[in-house]
């Protein structure tokens, strides 16, 4: 599914009014539509419902609402902020439509604003504003917002909280964005709604289809995707009656130090349960026996040094390196790294302590192999580019580094994100917050070793193995939980997710 910003989705509505063609005021009468068919599936009519509109076509969405909700015969009380006197065309049509309705509860607030009592029971549909705006809101909206905020009511926000950007709100105010409970957007998602700072302003959201033109949002360019399993399924290859295992790889995984064997165990038992024909794990000698009994199918191999990863591995007879789970940041660890860098001939997966290191050794990461992924969590990425004040600039910095490198970045979070060399970034749509437990991390490195190792092109091992990673954290949270989940519960799962991919 492709994430437009804010200026496409007014170019893919002013496509499908010319091309269906259908005028502006009925493709808003659909999205009320759509709107309140949503809504009276979640509250039924004896929920009171108190609607804010403004004066553009966001305000039009909500009257044509107001209309709908009173037919179903909802108790809805609307109120429309015009301090200029002005309203957007279609807007005045749904004013005026109201205003034909017998015994409306209707108020136009030109001026002074008496703020109506809102109570737990209460509904609020915000259609103050929509994605267009590209300002902080101040004056009289800023004190409607703040007061919808104050209230018990539940908030339903129209395609985009009220005051909330659909991408860069580096500069915004948070004290004047509505903090909605539910998101009902218009066709497609906002790359807003993606980021960890705007999950308690956009609360649950839900993508309505209004039938938007598919051709035009085929040819329409953007860099940002969702994933979904339809993107998933078709890269997913066969596998021949008469393969074997030297069909599936051979990897090298450079993990874990003394007292950390458990996350060389965690990679590598994802890393086998994703396919790869043959693994070798490299470890400390501390490590030897914890490894061969805990994952017996994998070659281990050890390090002269008792205790951490001190000396570089001949990567000839490996597809593609691993490195970083458990490893540890000493002076000989970082050597070691900086030398297998240097000598790697194949693409590496670069987690944890290597990526830690390398905070350190910057001038190493434009020597990375081609094809190489680097897989940080938000704080691991900010030691390589900065500190950042929000997502959108963590995302943007990644970008940058990504292209410059000419590396893959796979960025973890609620919706993390697969960002290529050419800028494009695809956000992962399975997942959850179970997940955030240790070892999850190296669990999702074990995973894409295991498909670059079978030949995956980077771009696809990174979004296959985040959407992989995903459903096995979904599956095993419908057996334990979220509370209760560990990274062990993970791998549980991953035949379960691949057989259900």
């Amino acid at each position: 599914m492709k994430i437009f910003p804010s200026k496409s989705i007014h170019a893919l509505d002013a496509y499908t009014i010319e091309h269906e063609p259908i005028s502006s005021i009925d493709l808003m009468e659909r999205a009320a539509q759509a709107i309140t068919n949503t809504f009276i599936n979640q509250w039924g009519h004896n929920t009171p419902v108190t609607i804010f509109a403004g004066p553009g076509n966001n305000g039009g969405d909500a009257l044509a609402v107001a209309c709908m909700l009173i037919g179903k015969g909802y108790n809805v009380a609307t109120y429309l902020f015009n301090p200029q006197g002005e309203l957007s065309a279609d807007c005045q049509t749904n004013k005026e439509r109201l205003q034909t309705i017998e015994n409306v509860n209707f108020t136009e607030v030109s001026t002074q604003f008496v703020p109506p009592s809102l109570t737990s029971s209460h509904v609020v549909i915000d259609g103050l504003f929509g994605s267009g705006l590209n300002k902080p809101l101040t004056g009289g909206f800023a004190a409607v917002v703040k007061y919808i905020n104050a209230s018990p009511a539940t908030v339903v926000a129209i395609d985009i909280p009220s005051g909330l950007m659909g991408e860069d709100n580096t500069f915004n105010n948070r004290s004047t964005i509505i903090q909605a409970d539910y998101t009902f957007s218009l066709q497609l998602p906002k790359l807003s709604f993606l980021f960890a700072e705007n999950g308690d302003l956009v609360g649950e959201w839900k993508l309505l289809d209004i039938r938007l033109s598919k051709q035009a949002i085929e040819e329409t360019e953007t860099p940002y995707y969702l994933l979904e399993e339809e993107n998933i399924r078709p890269l997913i290859k066969e596998r021949s009656k008469f393969a074997h295992k030297g069909n599936f790889g051979h990897a090298l995984l450079i993990a874990g130090s003394y007292g950390m064997a458990g996350a060389s165990i965690l990679s590598a038992q994802a890393c086998l349960r994703s396919g790869v024909g043959l693994l070798t794990v490299y470890a400390p000698r501390q490590n030897n026996n914890i490894l061969q009994t805990s994952v017996p199918e994998a070659i281990v191999k050890t390090d002269i040094h008792d205790l951490c990863f001190s000396t570089p591995v001949d990567n000839d007879d490996y597809q593609v390196i691993g490195i970083g789970p458990g490893l540890g940041q000493s002076q000989e660890t970082a050597f070691a790294l900086l030398e297998q860098i240097s000598i790697a001939q194949t693409p590496m997966v670069i987690d944890a302590d290597a990526l830690n290191i390398l905070a350190t050794q910057k001038q190493a990461l434009t020597s990375l192999p081609k094809g190489s992924i680097l897989t940080p969590h938000p704080k691991e990425l900010e030691r390589l580019v900065g500190k950042c004040r929000n997502s959108y600039e963590r995302l943007m910095k990644a970008c940058d580094l990504a292209h410059n490198c000419k590396i893959y970045i796979v960025l973890k979070g609620a919706y993390t994100a697969v960002i290529t060399p050419e800028g494009n970034v695809y956000f992962n749509s399975t997942g959850n917050p179970g997940m955030a437990t240790a070892g999850s991390g190296d669990i999702l490195t074990g995973i894409i070793l295991s498909l670059l190792a079978q030949n995956y092109a980077p771009e696809e091992a990174a979004k296959i193995g985040v959407f992989i990673h995903g459903i096995a954290g979904d599956l095993a949270r419908q057996k334990y939980g979220v509370i209760g989940l560990t990274a062990s519960d993970i791998i549980e799962f991953l035949p379960a997710a691949w057989m259900h991919i």
